[in-house]
């Protein structure tokens, strides 16, 4: 095992036992190393600074400075580290928030180890990580909206956000359009290359341009606006 293919966590949970349970579970895998444990939104930034990890894996509800807002200020930077939202909390609001503030994914706190160390690892190669009652949550929110008003000449919500979803997506090359599509399916990097016939490392750099053309963080975003546009 080599230094670079070590997965570097930062835990940051305000609950002492939370961040013991995970830091012995996770030192059981060889491959990931936790580096730092913040009790407070409000110490991730400078403990990324001191110690650069891979990927934080974060609480939501903190006392000083929730994880949301961690996040958010952690997204804003260059070379942000990948953030994983840990919790017990699974309401529409919680997940939407934390995909918009740039989260990778979102876990339960009572998903099992294997779990959490697959998802770690999913996410360090660059995967989006989503629990499957999060998953529906997010694809209900999506998928619907109220309808118009009686009478109303305003175009319904959903022909509206269809069309503004489709307009962001005709801003991509053919290639990128049908690796988003693809994200959109739910497939990983190598599951994209094998159907599209391209390399992962050309995968991934679609992905980047993607992201980088439509101002997007992650590939939960890009899912959600494939979504959106009803290609999936």
């Amino acid at each position: 095992m080599t230094e670079d293919s070590v997965i570097r966590v930062l835990l940051a949970d305000d609950d002492a036992l939370v961040r013991a349970g995970l830091r012995m579970m996770l030192g059981a895998a060889e491959d990931i190393l936790v580096v730092a444990e913040a009790s407070d939104g409000q110490e991730v930034p400078a403990l990324v600074d001191a110690h650069a990890p891979d990927l934080v894996l974060m609480d939501i509800r903190m006392p000083t400075m929730d994880g949301i807002e961690a996040t958010r200020l952690l997204r804003a930077r260059a070379n942000p580290p990948d953030v994983i939202m840990l919790t017990t909390f699974t309401t529409d609001t919680y997940v939407l928030r934390a995909l918009q503030a740039g989260a990778t994914g979102f876990l339960l706190k009572h998903t099992v180890p294997e779990d959490i160390v697959s998802a770690l690892r999913r996410a360090a190669a660059g995967e989006a990580v989503l629990s499957p009652d999060a998953l529906r949550r997010l694809i209900d929110v999506v998928t619907t909206t109220a309808p118009s008003a009686p009478g109303s000449d305003a175009p319904h919500p959903d022909r509206t956000r269809t069309d503004n979803a489709l307009a962001l997506l005709d801003r991509l090359g053919a290639r990128e359009r049908e690796v988003a599509v693809a994200i959109g399916e739910g497939r990983t990097n190598a599951a994209i290359a094998a159907a599209l016939y391209m390399s992962v490392p050309t995968v991934k750099a679609h992905v980047s341009h993607i992201l980088t053309k439509l101002d997007l963080n992650n590939r939960v975003q890009i899912a959600l606006l494939v979504y959106r546009s009803g290609l999936v």
